[in-house]
Formats: structure tokens, C-alpha cells, sequence
């Protein structure tokens, strides 16, 4: 521990009034001044001036020891766990230096605790929504089948009359049937074990254009380098949440999906030309074309599971629209 911290604040006080009080005895020992029993009026402005000089400096020397406290505590209104590795100046403290290392340390462990907790709440979503997907393709799926068999026998046994509604039915029923399979790959991504992260990304992106009619514009790049499954997933579900965002509010025209390697880290690109700018949100710069203040949260959160950034603000080049761009680290080879 450093010599100037070493020293606890109240001591320190204690010290200076001390010497404060020690020096102006001192002084009226010394001094030839005196005091008469009846005190005379150039006496009293004498006690007068040394009292203002004794507060005067004994108020200056604390100031210097407190004012650190006030700017620690300027600094700490500052802080904001959702930006982690935020902390404060422990060189340049002064007297709060040990405030200062107790509160980084604090920090470090509200950090910790809440990285952890996230993972926790994000692995627990995500076993909820494997659960939900599996019920959804077992029993809905499976009842949902067994009735399009049955009015496909009840169609070739019913009067003329009754077929048009019969076969309506089937085909709502077929609807349905579709919906749910659709629903249950969006929330369990089957397809990222199988088909791996670059046909999950173009399956999402066709996906996204026959329900809306928007176009996407891949630039998936080739020859990725190798990701670990968390990461490919987190990938996944933030290139999700943000075209389903287009989807919902941007009114886009266009949207830009792009996956690339950008030395030691892997980039994902979602942009669309809609109605982002200002407002919105959850971040500075954030419209409402791509992200709401839950979704923006939600995919940072992910994103620091795995030692990710997420960035969301306007296209670079100026205009309409919205950019969220995550950058992952990846294991290097491809």
C-alpha cells in the first residue's frame, strides 16, 4: 500500500487541526502580546485576527484533504454496471485513495456477480425456450398433423357440399401447422448443429424475407474462424433479435446482413434504411428501426457473456436507418 493512503482520513483531520491549534498556541506563547484583565480593544482585534488566520488555514489544509471526497463522489455517480470495466483513478486519489481502491474492488465484484447471473438467466432462457420448441413440435406439431389426416379422410367421405369447407379448414389447419414449426425453430435453432452459423444466418435471412417481403443483403463471408458454440449462439440470437426488430418497427426497405473476421475478432452487421435516428431505445444513438430499450439490453447482455461488444447508432456513410454491429473474439484458425 502507498505511503500517502496509508494514513486513515480521520487521523489525517485530527493531524492537521492539531497542528492548526499547536502552531497559533505557539504563536501566543511566544509573541510578546498579552492580554489585560480588562481587555483592551487593540487586544480583542489582536484574538481576533489570529482566530480568523487559525480558521482560515485550518480550513484550507482540510479542503485539501476533502476535496477528493467530492470528486469520488462526482465519480461515482458516473458508473454504470451495464458499461463494465468502468473505474475510477486510483493514482491521483489522494487521501481517498482507499475509498477509491474499495470501491474499484467493489466494482470488480458487482461485475463478477452480475456476469455470472446473466449467464445463469440466459442459459436458463434458453433451456425454457428448448423446452417450449420441443413441446410445440411434439404435442401441438403432432395433434395439429393428426387433424389435417383426419379431414383429409373427411373429405373424401363428405357430400359435395360440405367439401369447400372441409378442405378451408385444411388449409388453415395447414397454416397453423407451419406457424408452429416456425416458431419452434425460431426459439430452439435446431439448425445451428446441423447447418452451422453461416446457413443459420441465410436460413434466418430467407426466413425473414418471405414473412415480410423485405430483401436482405447477405455478405457472409467464407472460411470463418472457429467459434465455440456459446458464441455462435449468441451470434445467432442477436443477428435474430435484431432482423426480427427491422421486422416489427423499422418499415424498411432493405436490410444488410454481414458476418466477417476482423483481425483477432468476428463482426456481425445488421442494417436496415428505415426509420432509426434519434430516439428509440437504450443507447445513445439508438432509433427505433432496430432495437427497442429490452432488445438493445438484452443482446449486450449476450454480448458480455463472451467477451463480446455490441455498438447500435446510424449507418456511417449518413442517412436513414439503424446499425447494430457486434463484434465477437474467436479461437483463430478457420
Amino acid at each position: 500500500m502507498r505511503g500517502d493512503v496509508s494514513l486513515p482520513l480521520f487521523w489525517r483531520v485530527c493531524l492537521i487541526n492539531g497542528a492548526v491549534f499547536a502552531a497559533g498556541t505557539a504563536v501566543l506563547a511566544l509573541s510578546p502580546a498579552t492580554v489585560s484583565t480588562r481587555p483592551l480593544v487593540s487586544e480583542v482585534v489582536v484574538l481576533a485576527v489570529g482566530l480568523a488566520v487559525i480558521v482560515v488555514v485550518n480550513g484550507l489544509l482540510l479542503r485539501s484533504v476533502l476535496r477528493p471526497l467530492d470528486r469520488l463522489a462526482a465519480a461515482m455517480g458516473t458508473v454504470d454496471l451495464r458499461e463494465p470495466g468502468t473505474r475510477l483513478d486510483e493514482a491521483h486519489a489522494g487521501p481517498a485513495g482507499r475509498l477509491v481502491q474499495g470501491f474499484n474492488a467493489m466494482l470488480e465484484r458487482l461485475e463478477s456477480e452480475r456476469a455470472a447471473s446473466t449467464a445463469r438467466a440466459l442459459q436458463a432462457q434458453e433451456a425454457e425456450r428448448q423446452r417450449i420448441a420441443q413441446e410445440l413440435h411434439d404435442e401441438v406439431g403432432q395433434s395439429l398433423t393428426a387433424v389435417l389426416l383426419d379431414l383429409r379422410h373427411g373429405l373424401d367421405l363428405a357430400p359435395a357440399g360440405l367439401a369447400p369447407v372441409l378442405e378451408g379448414a385444411r388449409a388453415t389447419t395447414r397454416a397453423s401447422l407451419e406457424e408452429v414449426r416456425r416458431i419452434s425453430q425460431a426459439l430452439r435453432p435446431g439448425v445451428l448443429a446441423d447447418l452451422g452459423l453461416l446457413n443459420s444466418l441465410s436460413s434466418l435471412a430467407s426466413d425473414f424475407t418471405s414473412r415480410t417481403g423485405v430483401p436482405v443483403v447477405r455478405g457472409l463471408a467464407p472460411g470463418l474462424p472457429s467459434l465455440t458454440p456459446e458464441v455462435e449462439l449468441v451470434v445467432y440470437r442477436v443477428a435474430q433479435e435484431a432482423v426480427t426488430n427491422v421486422a416489427r418497427h423499422a418499415g424498411a426497405s432493405t436490410v444488410r446482413l454481414g458476418l466477417c473476421r476482423h483481425g483477432d475478432r468476428l463482426e456481425l452487421v445488421v442494417e436496415d434504411d428505415g426509420v432509426g435516428g434519434a430516439g428509440g431505445g437504450g443507447a445513445p444513438g439508438a432509433g427505433p428501426g432496430t432495437v427497442r430499450g429490452a432488445g438493445i439490453q438484452g443482446m449486450r447482455e449476450r454480448a458480455q457473456m463472451v467477451g463480446g461488444e455490441l455498438t447500435v447508432g446510424p449507418p456511417e456513410r449518413g442517412g436513414a436507418g439503424t446499425v447494430v454491429r457486434l463484434r465477437v473474439p474467436h479461437e483463430g484458425a478457420p
